[in-house]
């Protein structure tokens, strides 16, 4: 078994002692194994004598520094889905693990001149996309800020946090509220997509709708936008169609006025179910006086991750893009 099976298999196992245990659905019992295996003891007083030594044992036997951030990270993620498949809601779903590493790739370019940042994810959800993000800035003092109104995924984003030692703070609010964060650096977000229900709230924004429910898509990217400090980047996963809906011209006025693009990196259209829900990455930049437009946007579609050849073409041209725009970044 490799280092990442092994650790599901206990996160696995011990949360369906859980979940018979605590009468809690599997992904409750995930978020209560994972702040056990953190603490190294079980802390639900609910839990029989028995089951109490089985789980110790369990959590003897798997010691948090055998293992990588990275290892922690996906064998986590992999209870997290298994436990998602219980559940309907389009919200609970998972930013796709190549997708997340590329997200870090790309951070980690447009920001290779940083000493320290601040990064805000304002859907963190299980703080999967973030912590990928995290393990792979380097030599980075780095401080966070994770955002989301789902109480579930909130609990499974902070031990999810805890379990790889990344000190985030998270705020377990709507993320279209006021918020009390430091103003970003860099803002990563798989933007929730759909209509936002609270209208009176919605009205405080440019891109409100002027008739019916704002899109909840184009709310988070102006928020987004709000808490960036002027040259930071934005790194947004957007639908296809994000450009061609009803309100996409307001949207359009907003990005001109307040941003910079920096990239458009179409994903491949395999890793979706049909073309309607089909991704790209947007890269921002928030305008500032010593911002420049780059000569040329980044404008790319992505091959196949499973590619390698063709994914190593398509970065060393990245490369030389960051190569040419390095003046103007």
């Amino acid at each position: 078994m490799t280092p990442i099976e092994r650790l599901f298999t206990l996160f696995d196992e011990t949360a369906l002692i859980l979940q018979e245990e605590l009468h809690c659905t599997y992904l409750e019992a995930v978020a209560e194994t994972g702040e056990n295996v953190f603490h190294g003891d079980v802390l639900q007083e609910e839990v029989s004598e028995l089951n109490k030594k089985r789980l110790k044992n369990a959590y003897k036997q798997m010691l948090l520094e055998r293992f990588t951030n990275e290892e922690i990270r996906k064998s986590f993620q992999l209870a997290v889905l298994k436990g998602m498949k219980e559940h309907t809601q389009p919200h609970h779903q998972m930013t796709p693990d190549a997708v997340s590493l590329f997200m870090s790739y790309l951070v980690n370019k447009f920001t290779a001149n940083y000493f320290a940042l601040t990064i805000l994810d304002p859907a963190v959800g299980t703080a999967n996309l973030l912590t990928a993000v995290l393990n792979h800035l380097s030599n980075k003092q780095v401080k966070s800020y994770g955002i989301d109104v789902d109480d579930l995924l909130m609990k499974l984003a902070y031990v999810n946090a805890n379990l790889q030692k990344h000190p985030v703070h998270f705020f377990n609010q709507d993320s279209l509220q006021p918020l009390f964060v430091d103003h970003a650096d860099v803002v990563i977000c798989d933007l929730p997509v759909g209509y936002y229900p609270n209208d009176d709230n919605a009205s405080r924004f440019v891109l409100k709708a002027e008739s019916g429910h704002s899109y909840a898509h184009h709310l988070f990217i102006e928020q987004s936008v709000h808490y960036t400090k002027e040259g930071g980047y934005l790194f947004f996963l957007i639908p296809n169609s994000l450009f061609t809906s009803d309100q996409a011209p307001q949207l359009h006025a907003f990005l001109k006025e307040h941003t910079i693009i920096q990239g458009l990196l179409q994903l491949p259209l395999s890793m979706f179910k049909n073309e309607q829900a089909a991704k790209s990455i947007f890269i921002l930049q928030k305008k500032g006086a010593r911002v420049k437009a780059p000569k040329k946007a980044l404008l790319i579609e992505l091959p196949k991750f499973s590619n390698k050849q063709a994914m190593t073409a398509m970065m060393h041209k990245i490369d030389e893009w960051f190569v040419e725009e390095k003046k103007e970044l």
